[in-house]
């Protein structure tokens, strides 16, 4: 319930001045995530072309993996772990790949056949993209949710904070004002009464 009242009316003012205030950062926010989540669906498109051309090309070592020495090559190629850095976008933490550090090699190239150090580099190609994608995946999720967010709080703002504050200064001032011109009114009349009686007395 409002309060119909001069301090009630300048308390919602000052509501009113912080809300207009601090809505454009939300919408600026709001415009940056937008743009980040468009280009983290295009990097995600590119990874994925990328992904499928490694793809192809290990493709081609299809009939070697049968070989005895595919054995080595699958364990050589074995992640470590998966290295990202991490940096703030409109206040979201947002992850980004660096590196893939896979378990350090230790066969002789004179007991595996020659080409092993190719299918290594190529299936190593196809982990560290798909850890590419699995990252900028992250990446989008996590600015998604934000936007998410963001939205709702624009247009709580815009649809409904604001313009509550706005029709509860508009009833204040209606009743103020009405109060004001009753007041005025009484003021009237009760001076006519004044007169009338000083003319009685004379």
């Amino acid at each position: 319930m409002i309060k119909l009242t001069k301090n009630a009316l300048r308390d919602q003012e000052h509501k009113l001045q912080q809300l207009q205030r601090y809505l454009p950062t939300l919408q600026l926010k709001k415009a940056m995530l937008q743009v980040e989540v468009n280009q983290t669906a295009y990097e995600i498109e590119k990874l994925t072309q990328a992904y499928a051309a490694h793809r192809k090309i290990c493709d081609k070592f299809q009939a070697l993996f049968l070989d005895r020495g595919s054995i080595t090559l699958f364990e050589k190629t074995r992640v470590q772990r998966v290295e990202k850095r991490y940096e703030n976008i409109a206040g979201a933490s947002i992850p980004y790949f660096e590196e893939v550090i896979f378990v350090p090699p230790d066969y002789s190239l004179l007991d595996t056949p020659v080409w092993i150090d190719s299918g290594l580099e190529q299936l190593k190609g196809l982990i560290t993209s798909k850890a590419k994608i699995k990252i900028a995946e992250e990446k989008r999720a996590i600015l998604e949710e934000e936007l998410h967010i963001v939205s709702i709080r624009v247009n709580l703002f815009e649809k409904v904070l604001i313009p509550r504050s706005q029709d509860a200064i508009k009833q204040i001032k209606i009743v103020l004002g009405d109060q004001e011109r009753a007041s005025v009114a009484q003021a009237k009349v009760a001076k006519k009464k004044i007169l009338k009686k000083k003319e009685v007395r004379i």
